[in-house]
């Protein structure tokens, strides 16, 4: 076992970029046999999981590590969602240039927002934020003429090239759905944005963000510029958000007010809690009790004997009770629970070896 374990050691990059690319690719391998072996309908979730995972990690950048409140990305999210509605709404433009596009415009928001969200501090900057998730769906109402008021836009969902459908045929040996390949779509970006992300967080820009987080007076006494910082922060988790916009438009192929209320907002901010600040894979496991939570308690209601109606109200209390059961047994959420039972595991393996070599 120890030399299975030392091999095994010897595989893994020693370089942080390295083993992300590495956690990036076997992830990718993991999505390919979910995709493979499920159901059109639970290819309809992972598309749904991408996008809420994409903001997600974004939101954690910005809260879990430089320790800004934001409660305005579900309006970042539909700048992103309105810009693929209206560059797919042309001939000629590919979808791949219609996300990198998003994500710029919405970046160039977040320059904006986040300039003015530097100078406010704790409820002051989530109220400022409130106001936009509050204000912005207003905006598709009043230019209705482009935004399409409230009916929205409709988006052009993109269809499979066909050297990914080929190539999907050789490794699978059939073709491959519309839904599924949306889902492949918002999976690969979600596993680029995370290797990405993580790569930065484990950089110089990373480590000033935690201590802006941590200690703003020590920061600043060391040279660091909050505001720059702040905004920074603030651009690349815009630039998530309007990745995750235009990801959404085209897996609903709806981009419409309704989609990106208040609670749009609230809901990225409680997967960010419950999976643990500051941790991208925590962000993802929150998302994912946000995709697969509110059916699965429906189901058990419905199951029990409560109408439609009473089972679909009974979702959010119980996503209600798991907030807080969360905040209450593991504050530092499911990853920080996770990495204290596997410390506890590996303190208590070494004390069993400890005690058997004396």
């Amino acid at each position: 076992m120890t030399a299975l374990s030392a091999a095994a050691r010897r595989l893994v990059p020693s370089s942080v970029g390295g083993r992300n690319l590495l956690g990036g690719a076997t992830a990718l391998v993991v999505v390919v046999l979910v995709l493979e072996s499920t159901e059109p309908f639970r290819h309809s979730q992972l598309a749904t999981l991408s996008y809420y995972g994409i903001a997600a990690v974004g939101l954690t950048v910005l809260t879990g590590l430089n320790g800004q409140i934001s409660l305005g990305h579900g309006a970042l999210m539909a700048v992103g969602a309105y810009t693929t509605a209206l560059l797919l709404d042309s001939d000629g433009v590919p979808f791949g240039l219609a996300l990198l596009a998003s994500a710029a415009v919405t970046a160039l928001v977040g320059i904006l927002v986040g300039a003015a969200a530097a100078r406010l501090h704790g409820p002051y900057l989530a109220g400022a934020t409130l106001a936009l998730a509050v204000g912005a769906p207003g905006l598709a109402v009043h230019f209705d003429s482009l935004l399409g008021g409230e009916q929205g836009l409709r988006v052009a969902s993109p269809t499979a090239p066909q050297w990914f459908d080929d190539t999907m045929f050789f490794i699978t040996g059939s073709g491959i759905g519309n839904q599924e390949y949306l889902a492949y779509l918002g999976w690969g970006t979600l596993l680029l944005v995370m290797v990405l992300l993580a790569n930065l967080v484990a950089s110089r820009f990373g480590r000033i963000w935690r201590a802006v987080r941590d200690d703003e007076v020590a920061a600043e006494l060391s040279g660091v510029r909050l505001g720059h910082t702040r905004v920074l922060a603030f651009v690349v988790s815009a630039a998530c958000a309007g990745l995750a916009g235009s990801v959404l438009a085209m897996v609903v192929r709806l981009a419409a007010p309704s989609g990106f209320t208040i609670v749009l907002s609230l809901s990225l901010l409680t997967a960010v809690v419950v999976g643990g600040l500051g941790s991208l894979t925590g962000a993802l496991l929150g998302s994912a009790l946000l995709v697969f939570l509110p059916p699965a308690v429906t189901d058990l209601g419905t199951a029990a004997g409560l109408s439609d109606v009473r089972a679909a109200e009974l979702a959010p209390l119980v996503y209600g009770v798991v907030l807080v059961v969360v905040i209450l047994v593991a504050p530092s959420g499911a990853m920080g629970l996770i990495r204290r039972l596997w410390q506890s595991v590996r303190n208590r393996r070494r004390g069993n070896e400890q005690g058997g070599t004396g």
